[in-house]
Parts: C-alpha cells; sequence; structure tokens
C-alpha cells in the first residue's frame, strides 16, 4: 500500500462520486497510468468494468452512472431522452413503464464507448444520434445518488418521442405523453419549435398540443414556426389533417373528418 501513493487514490475516490464509471481515457488525463491503475485494482481500490473503463471495487454502478461518465469526463452530449427522459422526470407515471430499454440520444457523429457497448446492463441501450434539435437546448438537470446528470425536459423529450414515429414509438402513445404535458412553458416550447429542423416533429408536437387543449399552446407565436411544405403521412389509412398537412392513424380523430 505504501507504494500506491494512498494520497491520489484518496483525491481520485474524493473528486469521483461512487455509482460511476471511471473512463481509462479520462484516468490518463488526470496522471493516472496504466500500471498504476493495475495496481488499484490488486489492492481492491478499483476494479474493471469493461475495457477501457473501471469503477471502485465493489461498487453498484449502472447506465445512469455511465452516463455520468460520457457527459463529465468524456464530454459528449449523450443524454436519457424521450420516453426514458420522461420517466425519469416522472411525466409517464401514467403509462407502462418501459423496462426493457432505455433511449439515448447523441449529437451527430458521437459514439458510444466500446467500453459503454460492452458491458451488459440492466436494460437494452436503444442509442440514436441526430441533428434535429440543438445540443444542449431544452435539457435539465437530475440529481440522482450522489450526482448530476443532463436529460431532456418534457418539452424537448416529447420532441425526441416524434422524432421517432413511427419506426419506434407509436403516434397514440404519443398524444397520451403529450396530453400529461399540460405545463410546458410557452417561451421554451416557441424556442424547441423555432431551432427543430425536423418538420416531421413540429408538424406532429403542434397537431398533438392543439389536440389535448392544452392553455399553453394558445401564447405560441405560431408565424415563426416553419412548418415546410407538402404533405406526410402517418398512416396508410388515416385521416387527413389539413392546417397541418398531415395524415394520422383514424384512432387519433373521431369527428368525422375524410378519410384517404
Amino acid at each position: 500500500m505504501d507504494s500506491l501513493k494512498p494520497t491520489k487514490i484518496n483525491q481520485l475516490l474524493q473528486e469521483v462520486p461512487a455509482g460511476v464509471v471511471l473512463s481509462s481515457s479520462w484516468l490518463s488525463n488526470r496522471g493516472y497510468s496504466p500500471e498504476l491503475i493495475r495496481n488499484y485494482k490488486k489492492s481492491k481500490w478499483l476494479e474493471s468494468l469493461a475495457t477501457g473503463a473501471s469503477i471502485r471495487y465493489n461498487d453498484q454502478v449502472d447506465y445512469l452512472g455511465a452516463v455520468y461518465t460520457l457527459q463529465h469526463q468524456l464530454h459528449l452530449t449523450i443524454h436519457p431522452a424521450a420516453k426514458t427522459a420522461l420517466g425519469l422526470l416522472g411525466r409517464t407515471h401514467y403509462l407502462e413503464m418501459n423496462q426493457q430499454s432505455v433511449y439515448l440520444f447523441g449529437n451527430e457523429k458521437e459514439v458510444l464507448p466500446t467500453w459503454f457497448k460492452e458491458h451488459k446492463w440492466e436494460y437494452q441501450i436503444v442509442f440514436f444520434t441526430s441533428s434535429f434539435l440543438p445540443p444542449g437546448l431544452g435539457m435539465t438537470k437530475l440529481r440522482y445518488k450522489n450526482f448530476n446528470i443532463n436529460i431532456s425536459a418534457p418539452a424537448r423529450a416529447m420532441m425526441e418521442c416524434l422524432y421517432l414515429v413511427p419506426q419506434k414509438i407509436n403516434l397514440i402513445e404519443c398524444f397520451e405523453i403529450m396530453e400529461g404535458l399540460n405545463n410546458l412553458v410557452p417561451v421554451q416550447v416557441q424556442e424547441l419549435l423555432e431551432k427543430c429542423n425536423s418538420v416531421k416533429v413540429k408538424r406532429l408536437f403542434m397537431y398533438l398540443a392543439e389536440k389535448s387543449g392544452h392553455g399553453w399552446f394558445n401564447y405560441l407565436d405560431k408565424d415563426k414556426i416553419d412548418l415546410g411544405k407538402g404533405k406526410r403521412s402517418f398512416a396508410k389509412k388515416g385521416v387527413y389533417i389539413p392546417n397541418y398537412q398531415i395524415t394520422v392513424p383514424k384512432e387519433l380523430e373521431d369527428d368525422g373528418l375524410p378519410e384517404i
């Protein structure tokens, strides 16, 4: 133990909260050599999680502890998103919680580290990269255990759900989620809609918000939201909504509009 410089390991354990991953590249940048890390593992200060990553010895680390590392050590924008973020914020309590998988979104060209992909997490990780929203916009901090991570706030998470329609998420389910978002802040929604570059997401968001009858919808400046041109269809034999030039499943519309 004397040769392991306890002050250095103590400094590390004080600096990094329990429950998170220690990236080998981050450790190296902070002066912890591979030999020193091996010594820490032999002395049961640390243990391996996967290739390129360690954790405190006998620590319990879940995917959120890994997300902390992605954000705070590797400086990536990867974050819990869509239904996962809404669940973490308690916004999907009336729906069946997604117990099989979690959704992570990152910016274009970002990739999950090898150690993240190699480790067997409790949930299946479903990872998407996109640039349909600016990184950092519409985010909030989540306090988890003894650390903070950035996750999508409700308005952004709702748009991420719509981004996954219809391949991964059903539009009917998105409507059920939207119905519960009755206290969004109009100025925040406005900024997201103005800076969103997905016509599909903007049209569906506006349609579902209006259909839900939320008061905040009336405060949006629709003239500043570019909804693009041309029709979009999200159902083979659905109902056409002229205001948004979209065709939606019949289950969403029961007011006698014509089928197409």
